[in-house]
């Protein structure tokens, strides 16, 4: 049983890579081998449309840019469990996980029909951590967000999601130019909601490797 854990924040440990670090915790409790990847350590771009994955008679589900992303992108479709974050920027994904994942679904999608040439399965939770409140997400962003989670239906697997809001951005606020926050709340709903947000991670990455499990595979 393999679990990849893919960081698409620039920031190493806060948030997004927390919880991350906790999905790999239960990932690893339920008995997966894990690998984890900070993507902004890798040097890749997004696709360059060269074409290669559609050559006729060539191999598919194969990226064959030769960059840091495309041996990465093997282990993801060898793998049984994905567990990829993101903070949100501008209310959007960072761009290393839109560079990831129009590298992972361009080389598995037929022109031909259309069809998803991956006939694998792998599981996947999402994690998306903003500063937005919940009532904002569901407002601005629930929708965007939701459809970039469901994409990874096409891995053929469970997909899960998790979103932490109002997240803590700094540890000292008085350091930052940032008044448009309340530093006080701020701390208070990290110190209440971020635990409880750290152990559904947890759980998220055993159950999807439960099930990766319970299929055989």
């Amino acid at each position: 049983m393999k679990a990849i854990i893919l960081n698409a924040s620039p920031r190493k440990n806060w948030n997004t890579a927390q919880l991350l670090k906790a999905a790999q915790k239960g990932a690893e409790e339920a008995g997966a081998e894990t690998e984890y990847v900070d993507l902004y350590d890798l040097n890749f771009t997004g696709c360059r449309s060269c074409l290669l994955c559609k050559r006729k008679g060539g191999e598919r589900c194969k990226c064959f840019w030769k960059d840091d992303l495309s041996p990465l992108l093997d282990h993801v479709f060898a793998a049984d469990v994905l567990l990829i974050g993101s903070p949100i920027y501008l209310g959007d994904t960072t761009s290393q996980f839109h560079a990831f994942v129009e590298r992972l679904h361009f080389c598995t999608l037929s022109y031909d029909d259309y069809s998803n040439y991956f006939t694998g399965k792998v599981n996947v939770g999402v994690v998306f951590t903003m500063n937005a409140p919940q009532a904002f997400y569901q407002l601005q962003y629930r929708r965007r967000l939701t459809a970039q989670a469901e994409a990874f239906r096409s891995l053929n697997g469970k997909v899960q999601t998790l979103c932490s809001f109002d997240t803590l951005q700094v540890k000292d606020y008085s350091k930052f130019s940032m008044a448009g926050f309340n530093a006080e709340h701020k701390q208070a709903h990290h110190e209440k909601q971020f635990p409880l947000d750290l152990e559904k991670a947890r759980q998220m990455g055993a159950e999807l490797v439960q099930l990766a499990g319970s299929r055989g595979e």
